[in-house]
């Protein structure tokens, strides 16, 4: 079960056990290059002011390390709790929201407000919605109570707006994503086949299915093969957590990929994203 035939003219192949058994047994330790460290230190040597940054920052230099397609995202955690909210007033009828959790700033997103607000309001409704939301966290706020339901009838529409913005940031599967290097894929071999191609640029393009197929929750996670959520391929990813925020790091790619370096990859940047201060993996208002 562990060599196959793709036709009857090729020679035999390692299967999806195959590769899992070299990884789980065989596969042996690798050290970084020097080239490969300094690549790292290049994207992480200065500061890390967003969330957004460093993802990208992590997908970027996994793919220019591997030259395989990437993925960095982070997962937003149940418990993440509202500590204030303010508006900016933008026109006469719509306003900046600056919502912030123990997390950092999770949202900044236009609402809109009745018309003729004017600063007065927008102070009020700071005030208002931070003490309905302040204290509650991202699950019970998915689904509200009678008490963060009683609002002023004229700072309904306005609560109603950052309700909704909280929700659908508490419903999102993977929060903030960045992929890397999609094209890298078109350069295997494995999928010089245009029916292979064709589904592994869907499933790549298709975000949500994408973060439900990653592997998270341990320390380094490793898919192989093909069903129903994975086209034909493997994925490596590495967990980390940073500045309160939950997050996942790594390749996509063909089945034969070079494991010992992608894992050594992903550890060695896992390691240099704890060691980031704290406030540098927020996003800062």
């Amino acid at each position: 079960g562990y060599l196959t035939q793709p036709h009857t003219s090729a020679g035999r192949i390692p299967t999806a056990e195959a590769y899992k058994l070299y990884v789980d047994k065989l596969m042996p330790k690798r050290k970084l290059s020097k080239d490969e460290l300094g690549i790292i230190k290049k994207y992480f040597g200065h500061k890390i002011t967003e969330l957004g940054d460093m993802l990208k920052s992590t997908a970027k230099v996994i793919t220019e390390i591997t030259n395989l397609t990437s993925v960095a995202f982070a997962r937003h955690k149940p418990d993440t709790r509202v500590e204030s909210i303010r508006f900016v007033r933008l026109t006469a009828d719509s306003a900046l929201a600056i919502i912030v959790t123990d997390a950092g700033v999770i949202k900044d997103a236009a609402v809109e407000a009745p018309r003729g607000a004017d600063d007065t309001y927008f102070l009020n409704a700071s005030v208002l919605m931070s003490s309905v939301f302040g204290g509650h966290t991202l699950a019970e706020i998915a689904s509200p109570n009678a008490i963060i339901r009683q609002v002023e009838k004229a700072y309904e529409q306005i609560f109603q707006a950052v309700l909704d913005i909280l929700k659908s940031y508490a419903d999102e599967p993977t929060g903030e994503m960045v992929l890397e290097g999609s094209a890298k894929i078109l350069e295997q071999p494995e999928y010089g086949n245009v029916a292979k191609a064709k589904a592994m640029l869907e499933f790549l393009d298709a975000k949500e299915k994408l973060g439900t197929a990653l592997p998270y929750g341990e320390r380094i996670g490793i898919r192989i093969g093909a069903d129903e959520e994975l086209p034909d391929c493997a994925i490596v990813t590495a967990t980390y957590s940073v500045g309160g925020v939950e997050g996942s790091a790594g390749v996509i790619g063909p089945m034969r990929m070079d494991y010992p370096k992608v894992i050594s990859v992903l550890d060695y940047i896992g390691k240099t994203i704890k060691l980031l201060p704290e406030t540098e993996g927020k996003e800062q208002e």
